[in-house]
């Protein structure tokens, strides 16, 4: 009993690593303490259930942001909002589970030591974290590699995504912790390269290589100063409505009114004016006088690009469905463009089994009786005087791999977001992931978002201004500039598979050590 009660304190501690604490040596910690639970473990079901109580204290823990949305929402008792958490937590936990399950066994099966599990470890939860995003429409939040985003080894993100950095951060803690159990005498300089040790230090030393590549390649080619312009001045603005308000009737014009004074009055040069999810509340599409009002403050080359929604109506003309977009609105109310978010997310943007769950009580968690219905897919909008803008709404930043049409690749990615939903924790956790996605991609990413955080960052995932968490106010700064195009943006996930691969044949060339951990 003591080593599952150990594993789920495990995952409680590894969830520190996550944003707002980013205390990421305790998640480095936490998996050097799962080795240990995996390598004693005795039962492939007890392999499993280590893994699988890891994982219930990590989600419990890094998505309690989730519980907050529920009490926004008059229809559902906030209290159910914990009961949401622990569920999703419970189903989540499944991955980790099939992570340490499959390490446990393969490493058994070719009859190997710690090397081996530390190898086959590091290929699974690459490989979990991938199935977790994909799989029943994915929900790939908090990936391992996101608690490093400060560090420079986030760069080798460029280089094989989010996932597989994921399998490679736990790989090297257990290679790590492979050298620091040794015994003393094994470490000296005489029997440091002993055939005890030398596994363990190969497994070391690329993966250092693979960390220090991209750091020391930034160093000796350094970016522009952020300081430089390098594009069009983009213009963020942050309102500071919160969720308790945001759908007030009454208020709508006050909200208008505010957007537009943070916005500043037209200048000499075109600006590109960015708003946040659902900033825009009158109905655009349709009507052109409500284009007109809201575009009062666009000089003659100014661009607004905005969150809305879109109607969707049947013959007769009834509203029957929505889609959530994203405007582009020009001088005088010209309607430039539209993108339709496509990665809706679930019980929030629609209800599952619609007919069946709303029977019994369950409703949307944003307010409504009609659902969104998905738009195609990444796009790239190209707008007058401020060229390519890919578009990405809220919740879909966070799906590595997804967020840029490769075809037409963009200069930038704009990622308007609702935020104040989701408490303290869940707006900073977000931001984290999106500058991943920078990196990845080698591309800037300008977040709008109602309350915080909205931020613009440059393509090494360096946040360069940002607007903190319950503040209003308006940051203006030149676009930075896109990298070419990255290799895993050539790659995308084949990148996860690839390195699996990679870990997994190490660690059946390395099964004929069998040492353990201690």
């Amino acid at each position: 009993m003591a080593p599952l009660l150990s594993a789920l304190l495990l995952g409680i501690l590894s969830a520190f690593g996550f944003a707002p604490m980013g205390l990421w040596p305790l998640t480095l910690l936490a998996f050097a303490f799962l080795y240990l639970l995996l390598s004693k473990a005795e039962t492939l079901r007890r392999a499993a259930a280590i893994g699988w109580l890891f994982g219930l204290g990590d989600f419990v823990l890094g998505l309690d942001w989730i519980a907050k949305a529920f009490t926004y929402q008059a229809a559902i008792p906030a209290w159910l909002g914990w009961v949401a958490v622990v569920a999703l937590s419970l189903y989540l936990a499944v991955f980790p589970m099939l992570a340490t399950a499959s390490a446990w066994w393969a490493t058994r099966r070719v009859r190997g030591g710690a090397v081996s599990l530390t190898l086959f470890l590091g290929a699974s939860w690459a490989a979990s974290e991938w199935l977790r995003g994909t799989i029943f429409t994915g929900f790939p939040w908090n990936p391992v590699s996101v608690t490093i985003i400060d560090l420079p080894f986030a760069l080798v993100a460029r280089t094989v995504g989010t996932y597989a950095l994921s399998g490679l951060v736990v790989a090297s803690t257990g290679f790590v912790l492979i050298l620091a159990t040794r015994p003393r005498e094994a470490l000296t300089r005489r029997t440091i390269l002993s055939a005890a040790n030398i596994p363990a230090l190969i497994g070391l030393a690329i993966l250092v290589g693979l960390y220090t590549t991209p750091a020391l390649l930034q160093r000796f080619s350094p970016p522009a100063p952020p300081s430089m312009p390098s594009g069009p001045v983009a213009q963020v603005v942050q309102p500071d409505i919160g969720q308790g308000e945001r759908w007030s009737p009454q208020l709508m014009q006050r909200h208008l009114t505010r957007l537009q004074a943070l916005s500043g009055a037209p200048g000499a040069s075109p600006r590109l004016v960015l708003w946040p999810e659902s900033a825009i509340e009158g109905d655009v599409q349709e009507d052109p006088a409500a284009r007109i009002q809201l575009a009062a403050m666009l000089g003659p080359h100014d661009v607004l690009l905005g969150g809305g929604e879109a109607a969707i109506r049947n013959a007769a003309g009834e509203e029957i469905a929505a889609r959530n977009a994203i405007f582009a609105i020009g001088a005088g109310g010209a309607l430039l463009g539209r993108y339709d978010k496509a990665h809706l997310v679930p019980y929030g943007e629609y209800l599952p089994m619609r007919p069946i769950l709303s029977r019994i009580g369950i409703a949307r968690l944003v307010p409504g009786d009609i659902d969104f219905l998905p738009g195609p897919g990444p796009q790239t909008m190209t707008l007058p005087g401020f060229g390519k803008v890919g578009l990405q709404l809220c919740y879909e930043m966070v799906f590595s791999g997804h967020v840029v049409d490769e075809s037409n690749r963009p200069a930038f990615v704009f990622n308007p977001s609702n935020d104040a939903w989701f408490g303290r924790s869940g707006p900073p956790q977000h931001l984290a992931q999106a500058r991943l996605r920078a990196i990845e991609e080698g591309m800037p990413v300008v977040r709008a978002t109602p309350t915080g955080i909205s931020a613009i960052v440059d393509a090494d995932g360096r946040v360069l201004k940002s607007l903190p968490q319950g503040s209003m106010g308006m940051m203006a700064l030149p676009l930075p500039t896109a990298l070419p195009a990255t290799l895993f943006a050539h790659l995308g996930n084949w990148a996860v598979l690839l390195i699996a691969l990679l870990l997994g044949g190490l660690a059946f060339a390395a099964r004929t050590y069998k040492e353990s951990f201690i």
